[in-house]
Formats: C-alpha cells, sequence, structure tokens
C-alpha cells in the first residue's frame, strides 16, 4: 500500500516506462477488441458487455492520470475507426468520454489508497467502468443517437462490466503491489503464532 501512496507525487510526469506501459496498454484494449476476446455475451440490445476499457483504468491506477489519459485515448481511437454503426463514428461519442476513464480511475484510487488497497481498486474499477458507460451513453443521448430509453436495456451489461472491472482491477493491482514491494505471496505466520487479521 505504501508504495502506491508514495507514487502519487509523480502520477503527473511522464516518463520511458510509462510512454511503454501507456503503448502496452493501449495495444492490449486492441487485442480484446479485435480478437473479441474483450466482448461477454449479456441478455440486452448489444448483446455484449465489454472489458475494453480495462486497461484504461489500470492505466489510471497503476501508473497515473497521463497514463490512464492516453490508454482511454487508444481505445477511444480505436472505437472510432472500426466504429460500424452511426454513433460510434462521432468522436465526441466514442473518443472523448472515454479519455476521463483513466483520470477518474487514478483520482478515485490516490483519494482512497492510503486507507486500503482493495477498497481504492475496487471503486476505481467501479467508477472507471461508470465513466464510460454513462459518458459514452450520455454523450450519444446529447447528440441524439440514443434514445433515454436505452438505459434500462442496458442494466444486465452494466452490471456485468462493474463486476469485471472491480474483479480484475484488483487482481492486477495486488500482483503489482506483491511485484513492487518484492514479495511474491503473503507473509508467513511462525508456528505458535497467531493469525491476526
Amino acid at each position: 500500500m505504501t508504495t502506491y501512496a508514495a507514487e502519487q507525487d509523480s502520477a503527473m510526469s511522464l516518463n520511458t516506462r510509462k510512454i511503454v506501459i501507456a503503448g502496452i496498454l493501449g495495444a492490449i484494449a486492441i487485442l480484446l477488441a479485435v480478437t473479441r476476446w474483450g466482448f461477454i455475451p449479456v441478455p440486452n440490445i448489444s448483446g455484449n458487455a465489454t472489458i475494453l476499457h480495462v486497461p484504461a483504468i489500470l492505466g489510471g491506477v497503476l501508473e497515473g492520470p497521463v497514463v490512464g489519459f492516453l490508454v482511454g485515448g487508444i481505445f477511444g481511437v480505436f472505437s472510432f475507426i472500426q466504429a460500424e454503426v452511426p454513433a460510434f463514428k462521432d468522436p465526441l461519442v466514442s473518443i472523448f468520454p472515454r479519455l476521463f476513464i483513466g483520470l477518474v480511475a487514478w483520482a478515485v484510487f490516490a483519494g482512497l489508497v492510503r486507507w486500503n488497497l482493495y477498497a481504492a481498486a475496487v471503486v476505481a474499477g467501479l467508477l472507471g467502468t461508470l465513466t464510460n458507460t454513462v459518458g459514452v451513453l450520455g454523450m450519444g443521448w446529447i447528440r441524439g443517437y440514443f434514445p433515454p430509453e436505452l438505459i434500462i436495456t442496458i442494466l444486465p451489461q452494466v452490471i456485468a462490466e462493474l463486476v469485471i472491472a472491480a474483479v480484475i482491477t484488483v487482481i492486477v493491482v495486488k500482483a503489482v503491489d506483491l511485484y513492487r514491494s518484492g514479495r511474491t505471496t503473503a507473509p508467513e505466520i511462525a508456528a505458535g503464532e497467531e493469525k491476526r487479521y
């Protein structure tokens, strides 16, 4: 936990490592889209929930707002380029809202990590996902592409995306925390010592 708190001071900087990580996370988002691995079938009008926004969440949480912004931008531009429906051919719908996924995830995580690493990761995953969903649907509605009734039909998709993003964010954040701390497992308990929570 202290690893993340200490790194928040350099969150706004951009160095070679952060550029590389942004490229890798952006490539993961593109790979998830091209292979269709990033789509989970759900019973609604769209037919799929997505995890394509999760790399932007992870970029913001693990490397700060600049990386989150860049990965969200890569996701948005790819969505725009691959668009088959009019709404996503509009950059205000497909690109603009995605720029904020990693920024929101970073702000939430940075605000909560001092209290609890897992809670910070869960809330960052949830609010990063809602940023994507509300941003895209809201902009689509403002631009006249989506009727208000669409919100009710996508609730199963939103719930699936929230749960999946929260779980993935916690798992990745914990794994990176273990790696950065030099540990590979949880601390062991000596013989006769009580386990404390």
